[in-house]
């Protein structure tokens, strides 16, 4: 429709212009936009504002002689002036319906469009460490950036979703070491006690247990493993119960294979193959909330040689180096000229005890997205604003200039019917991302982490979401679409199970038909369902363009809420003595199913499911 209007307004000043009613000027853009105010009709444009600098005329003049020369159309009622130069078209009934057909026709590719025109994105997000589980932050960066994805894959890019696996550096081998001494302790109690494995793991989670709620150390009787286990490590250890349990999975592989073997030369098999359980863990989470990678990047791949006797880090180096960006310090440490893009200060990449540095790896890291990727935009946490320049600076350096975006996540706060849920990270207590979808479900999960802004803390109140009621929005979302199914499946006089096997598309279409008349739609609230469904396709563009797949769940508890407003005040089928003309309600059904296929769109690029019975 936008397109229409565009056309009338265009043909209009070519008539005005013509006529000699209006200076000649070129047109550049006609402005064309849905009023706020439904009062100022469906479609509005700002052209003759936009001209009147070309035109050397008041822009409601301007307005006043395009009106006076618009052609007639089917589709519009009338058009007037307003203000100081809107003009304001006012849709038939007809004409502001026919998105109703329109979705049904495109089904699940209403609102998809090739703005993207398949530019390869590269999209990173949650790139969690592999020493311990998700927690709930890491699960709004799931959320948030799977549903980003989504959205910008229905906008037309190739969008390569990523996980940065940190398996490189210190970090690994002590979580390896933690694993190590867990399995030493399992087995020294099964030894000393007697007892099986399930027995010795039971006393270490007691102990655990023991130690967290002794927050002042008062009572150390109660839990000597876990002060022997911190002692041992030198507190530089992992302590949660993930711990135990991946130690626990050596006892049963391995028995006490690694007893006698002094921890230097079993510390490798620790290491990696606790890396290996705790990523099979991540991934295994992942994939239950619906987030799948395309790529699971591991950073220790920057540093392999290949035959060249070159690793990534090394040419990434080489074409920095090339560039006149990397000195050498006389103590041999290697550094990159950051301040030569306004940084405070350059930045080391080699130190100069021949340590690499974090920044090492995401120099090589980045270089070696944009061999793969048009575009590179990474999601992370707040607390990781300040390291956002160094990266554009050395994407810049190497050759990418404005083709690295940095989306900023606020974190989550976690609440139990409105009280703060407690969380120690000197003792690992926490409640992980597996829990949380484990006791409110996935749906209800992703909707909540993605229902704000990403540079807005979420209040995420477990016991609330949980709520199957229309205080919670997801509920409220989805039960609409579940009483869109169940009407449909009414009309066309079938069960639940018959509709399960046939498809809601069959079902629809079995209801309604393939003729209808929506020119009877002429309530207020039927216009108004038709307007709210009409914005999507631009809602979606909006969504890519800024990086807000949150406005998505706005847009579906504002159509949830314009369908319970119609189904309240229209009769869609005949009841004892409500009858309904056949033809109304046919069209009504049609609007119906609109709303459902819309719903249905709009979740699935937020990751929820709509249910078709609840």
């Amino acid at each position: 429709m936008p397109e229409t209007i565009e056309d009338l307004v265009k043909q209009a000043i070519e008539a005005a212009q013509s006529a000699g009613d209006l200076p000649e000027f070129e047109v550049k853009e006609y402005g064309v936009e849905r009023p706020a105010d439904t009062s100022n009709g469906d479609w509005s444009s700002t052209v003759a504002m936009r001209s009147a600098r070309l035109a050397h005329m008041a822009p409601a003049k301007i307005a006043q002689a395009i009106v006076a020369h618009m052609p007639k159309s089917n589709e519009v009622a009338k058009v007037e002036v307003a203000g100081p130069g809107f003009i304001n078209f006012y849709l038939n009934a007809s004409a502001n319906n026919e998105v109703f057909q329109e979705v049904r026709e495109k089904g699940a590719d209403w609102g998809r469009s090739d703005e993207g025109k398949g530019l390869k994105i590269n999209y990173e997000f949650i790139s969690a460490n592999p020493t311990g589980p998700l927690h709930v932050g890491h699960g709004r960066w799931a959320a948030l950036g799977d549903s980003m994805c989504n959205v910008l894959d229905f906008a037309g890019y190739h969008v390569d979703r990523e996980y940065y696996i940190n398996d490189h550096g210190s970090q690994m081998d002590v979580f390896g070491r933690s694993v190590q001494r867990r399995y030493l302790q399992l087995e020294q109690i099964m030894k000393d006690d007697g007892c099986d494995l399930d027995a010795a793991h039971d006393k270490l989670i007691a102990d655990r247990e023991a130690y967290v709620a002794d927050e002042d150390d008062e009572h150390p009787e109660t839990h000597p493993f876990m002060d022997t286990f911190n002692e041992e490590l030198g507190g530089n250890s992992y302590g949660g119960d993930y711990i135990v349990d991946i130690a626990r999975e050596f006892v049963e592989k391995d028995g006490d294979k690694w007893v006698d073997i002094p921890v230097e030369e079993s510390l490798d098999q620790f290491r990696e193959r606790a890396y290996q359980s705790m990523l099979a863990r991540i991934k295994a989470t992942c994939h239950e909330v619906r987030c799948d990678f395309d790529l699971w990047f591991s950073e220790r791949s920057l540093y392999v040689k290949d035959e060249s006797g070159t690793s990534q880090v090394d040419r990434a180096f080489q074409k920095l180096d090339k560039m006149g960006y990397l000195y050498k310090t006389d103590d041999g440490a290697l550094w990159f000229k950051s301040t030569a893009f306004g940084d405070d200060k350059d930045r080391v990449l080699i130190k100069s005890n021949g340590e690499y540095t974090y920044f090492a790896s995401d120099v090589a890291y980045h270089w070696n997205k944009f061999q793969r990727d048009d575009y590179s935009i990474d999601l992370w946490g707040a607390d990781h604003h300040g390291y956002i320049a160094r990266v554009t600076n050395v994407c810049d350096a190497l050759g990418y200039p404005g083709k690295f975006e940095v989306d900023l996540g606020q974190f989550v706060n976690l609440l139990r019917n409105g009280e703060p849920v407690r969380m120690s990270k000197r003792k690992g207590t926490m409640i992980t991302f597996q829990e949380l979808i484990d006791e409110v479900g996935v749906d209800a999960t992703r909707y909540t982490l993605v229902s704000k802004s990403s540079n807005q803390t979420i209040d995420f109140d477990i016991e609330a979401v949980k709520q199957r009621n229309n205080t919670n929005p997801v509920y409220y979302v989805q039960y609409a679409h579940a009483r869109v199914c169940s009407i449909l499946r009414k009309a066309a006089g079938v069960t639940e199970d018959e509709a399960l096997e046939m498809g809601m598309e069959k079902v629809a279409q079995k209801a309604i038909g393939d003729s209808v008349d929506l020119s009877l739609l002429t309530d207020p609230t039927e216009a108004a369902l038709a307007r709210k469904i009409s914005e999507f396709p631009d809602l979606v563009l909006g969504c890519a363009r800024d990086r807000a797949p949150f406005r998505l769940t706005h847009f579906c508890e504002e159509l949830a809420g314009a369908f319970h407003g119609f189904y309240a005040n229209c009769q869609v089928l005949p009841s004892e003595g409500r009858p309904v003309d056949e033809a109304l309600s046919k069209a009504r059904l049609c609007a119906c199913d609109a709303v459902r296929i819309n719903l249905e769109v709009a979740l699935k690029l937020i990751g929820v499911s709509a249910p078709d019975v609840m």
